[in-house]
């Protein structure tokens, strides 16, 4: 996934001519912090709501505001990483994608970031989690699964993260399964560390749930 494929048609923008109390209001209207302000299809920049609370009079305009505006922006061709390292690093509720040039393209809602990373990490996927810690040159994900195969499971997503403080790398599993503990089992019997696993108390409230609604359905 690219950025423009993340732009959302919700977001307005500001113009340079539009007071300060009419982009306090608009960003209250999106429950945002910062919106854009473009000038005939060119970005000028980001404003904050921060900035402009601070502002001496309610009725100043924007382009008077211009040592506050930040040109922060990401590209539209670029993955949607790029844009979630912005978001992260500066606090943002919104992410600006213009042109190298900074024509105009959207606005990205860090909320749909948030989303979509949550789908790609198969957060919205049923399944349980593993996470495993080790050195970076233990790492073989061939063996990783074939261990989770031979417990009839498989792993729909898997991400690593290296920990430069620990000097440990994290392997995060999701499984299409959510009872985990023959897997956790072969995983230790193999030496591996397993740092965190979830799936069998959803695993047992999904079926409390299901008999639950059987026991209610049949005393109807």
């Amino acid at each position: 996934m690219i950025n423009k494929e993340l732009i959302s048609a919700s977001l307005p923008v500001l113009s340079p001519k539009d007071p300060v109390y009419r982009a306090l209001q608009l960003m209250d209207d999106c429950h945002v912090s910062q919106l854009p302000i473009v000038d005939d299809e060119k970005y000028i920049g980001l404003l904050s709501e921060a900035d402009l609370l601070n502002a001496a009079d309610d009725n100043l305009l924007l382009e008077t505001l211009t040592p506050l505006i930040s040109k922060i922006r990401v590209s539209p061709n670029n993955h949607f990483t790029e844009a979630i390292q912005l978001a992260n690093e500066y606090g943002l509720d919104i992410v600006p994608v213009t042109e190298t040039d900074l024509t105009w393209v959207g606005a990205i809602a860090a909320s749909d970031l948030l989303k979509y990373t949550g789908h790609m990490i198969g957060a919205d996927e049923p399944g349980g989690i593993i996470v495993l810690e080790m050195e970076k040159r233990d790492f073989a994900f061939s063996e990783i699964y074939k261990l989770v195969e031979t417990n009839d499971a498989q792993i729909t997503q898997l991400n690593t993260y290296y920990d430069n403080n620990l000097g440990l790398l994290f392997v995060t599993m999701k499984l299409n399964k959510f009872e985990l503990s023959d897997i956790v089992a072969t995983f230790q019997r193999y030496e591996y560390q397993v740092r965190y696993y979830f799936g069998e108390e959803q695993y047992e409230n999904e079926l409390r749930n299901n008999y639950d609604h059987l026991m209610n359905y049949l005393n109807l």
